[in-house]
């Protein structure tokens, strides 16, 4: 098949899942930010990307091609709902732009949680969101592992707040590819990496922690007790009760499919 090019995350959740590629020198990765990896693979920019879970729904064409993924079955302390206002009074709301995923998530849990449905905006990575007019913002990735604001006093860790309101896992990010790419191994190495990831742990924390603004412990903390690597039975359980809220929102197509490509989930 070439040399296939894989579209990664740009974020320190991802380091595991792509740890084993670099001794792959027949595959060309790159990186860039969930969003945009999900509008490159959908001009075919790459054969294989790690793009929001949304966007594996919203597209016919699409497969999940490995049982490795980002999810959480708790806290995922990277992804933070930060308020002004307690959630019923949550008239404007601040989507960072970085995952489309993590927006909708926010907009499902007020809407079902809490019967609210807020004017949305984006809000730019490079922009300040405590500079926000708006009563609420979404932050997601590295700058929302300590975010705190004293005019933000309320606070929802969305992995947390997903688990306890549904009692089931989050999915964030799945690989994905076209349905009529030539997909050949790419699961097996795909869920090798992952492997070689989870098992590298404490050198990717030595390595990457700094450049986070983190300690080595919290980066360990992060990626082994916050995170979850595994596409199992109970992820895609949390990911259908999701994609059922989110279609009824009109957040994803109402006729949405998922599709899986020579990968288990156990």
């Amino acid at each position: 098949m070439g040399r296939p090019k894989i579209g990664a995350v740009s974020y320190l959740n991802t380091k595991p899942l792509v740890a084993g590629l670099k001794d792959h020198r027949d595959l060309e990765v790159i990186f860039d930010l969930p969003s945009r990896l999900a509008d490159r693979l959908s001009t075919r920019d790459f054969d294989v990307a790690l793009i929001p879970v949304v966007e594996a729904v919203c597209s016919p064409e699409y497969v999940i091609v490995s049982d490795a993924c980002i999810a959480c079955r708790g806290p995922v302390w990277s992804v933070k709902l930060m308020s002004r206002v307690p959630a019923q009074e949550i008239k404007t709301l601040a989507l960072d732009e970085g995952s489309r995923t993590s927006r909708a998530l926010a907009r499902v849990f007020l809407d079902k949680k809490f019967g609210v449905s807020p004017k949305c905006h984006s809000l730019a990575i490079d922009d300040d969101w405590r500079a926000t007019s708006a009563d609420a913002a979404l932050i997601i990735g590295d700058r929302a592992m300590k975010a705190t604001d004293e005019n933000f006093p309320y606070v929802w860790d969305l992995g947390e707040a997903w688990n306890e309101w549904s009692g089931q896992p989050f999915v964030f990010a799945v690989w994905a590819a076209w349905a009529d790419s030539d997909l050949d191994r790419l699961d097996r190495v795909l869920s090798e990496s992952r492997d070689f990831g989870l098992n590298s742990i404490e050198s990717i924390s030595r390595t990457y922690s700094g450049e986070y603004a983190l300690q080595e412990q919290e980066c360990i903390q992060y990626l082994r007790e916050y995170l979850y690597f595994h596409l199992g039975v109970d992820e895609k359980a949390g990911m259908d009760r999701f994609f059922r809220h989110a279609s009824e929102l009109q957040l994803i197509p109402q006729s949405y499919q998922l599709q899986f490509h020579d990968c288990q989930t156990a």
